[in-house]
């Protein structure tokens, strides 16, 4: 081949590039990225960050299903009566009681219930009846234009970790991952709502301290610190599977500078430890500021598996290498008692002390 067909091939290729890219809406002309550049890195400005208004006694909690069906009358009843001795009025989803599958109503349904109580005046807040799965089928359906024109308070967690990371990914709207509506909402889970989603407090999430019971010593949600040191940045996170799924989407978190908080259960070591490489590999782990481990519920080696890493060495292989501050046990995932944690929320860290400080209130 000659020079000038080398040159007028290049040419061509690089206008068709170029006329490719202007047909599509938004699009930039891009070129490959040099080895060993991390697949997740972003140059977009991310948005401004948004906080919707506090809750209040005697607003009104739009009630919604967006991951699954709720089968029994009684388990609706429980969360609207909940909510009600919060003090809430309750306003429920058209779809709250759908089915669709294994599903809350179709996808369609379950967005729509979340765009209309966004656009609806009336309604303060918006949380999810109960987690399951399904979540990842509607975060494109949300109408972000909507929410970035009328933030307010949104929150779940579980399969909701897709919902709460897309929404402040796409409008910059601090979410909330905390119990759902069919949580069981003691004491301890109440106070930390309370004190993030309805006071409006810089509040400090801390594990309950000297809880001995019948022992000489703390046995229940100790914390654990693999490396120690004092970290700040926004908080990121949720469950890790339905985190790790986002990857590669458009709705999955910024985790530059970001303290990452991860829960799980009933997953084997072996598929925790395939999620935390999906994490690494799309270069999520790279720029971190810092890790807090919360509970892994029934996370065991499962049957027949002969030498199985332990959740420890998972845990040391991953997250030692990074050089941030890390601990583990924090009050957040699938168990009882648990933390209010606000996703996007700038936030402080100490390893050594296990704590997580917010660094200003959550809500106006």
């Amino acid at each position: 081949m000659t020079a000038s067909r080398r040159m007028m091939l290049t040419g061509a290729a690089s206008a068709t590039a170029a006329a490719l890219a202007g047909a599509l809406p938004g699009a930039q002309a891009q070129t490959a990225a040099p080895a060993g550049t991390a697949r997740s890195a972003r140059t977009e400005a991310a948005p401004p960050l948004l906080r919707a208004r506090r809750l209040k006694v005697g607003d009104t909690i739009g009630l919604v299903s967006p991951a699954n069906a709720t089968y029994e009358r009684e388990p609706l009843e429980i969360a609207v009566e909940t909510l009600e001795a919060l003090g809430f009025k309750v306003k429920l989803g058209a779809n709250v009681r759908g089915r669709y599958g294994q599903f809350g109503g179709t996808d369609v349904q379950r967005a729509a219930d979340i765009n209309d109580f966004f656009a609806d005046d009336e309604v303060a807040g918006i949380l999810a009846l109960t987690g399951g799965s399904g979540c990842n089928r509607i975060v494109d359906k949300l109408n972000y234009a909507l929410i970035r024109r009328k933030p307010k308070f949104f929150g779940g967690f579980s399969d909701l970790t897709s919902l709460v990371n897309a929404i402040h990914k796409q409008t910059g709207l601090i979410t909330f991952h905390c119990p759902v509506a069919g949580s069981e909402w003691n004491e301890f889970s109440l106070q930390h709502f309370r004190a993030v989603a309805m006071d409006a407090q810089a509040d400090l999430l801390q594990n309950p301290q000297g809880e001995r019971g019948a022992n000489l010593v703390q046995r229940e949600d100790r914390i654990s610190t693999l490396r120690p040191g004092v970290a700040r940045g926004p908080l990121v996170g949720g469950n890790l599977a339905v985190l790790s799924s986002l990857a590669g989407s458009p709705f999955f978190p910024d985790t530059r500078g970001a303290i990452l908080f991860l829960e799980e259960v009933n997953e084997y070591i072996y598929r925790v430890d395939r999620m935390l490489s999906t994490l690494r590999l799309c270069g999520a782990l790279d720029q971190l500021a810092g890790v807090v481990l919360g509970k892994f519920t029934q996370c065991g080696p499962g049957d027949g598996s002969f030498g199985t890493l332990t959740l420890d060495e998972v845990f040391d292989d991953y997250f030692l290498p990074l050089n941030v501050p890390v601990y583990r046990g924090a009050m957040i995932g699938h168990i009882k008692r648990k933390f209010t944690v606000p996703v996007g929320q700038p936030a402080e860290m100490d390893a050594r002390a296990g704590t997580l400080r917010l660094l200003s209130a959550a809500v106006l």
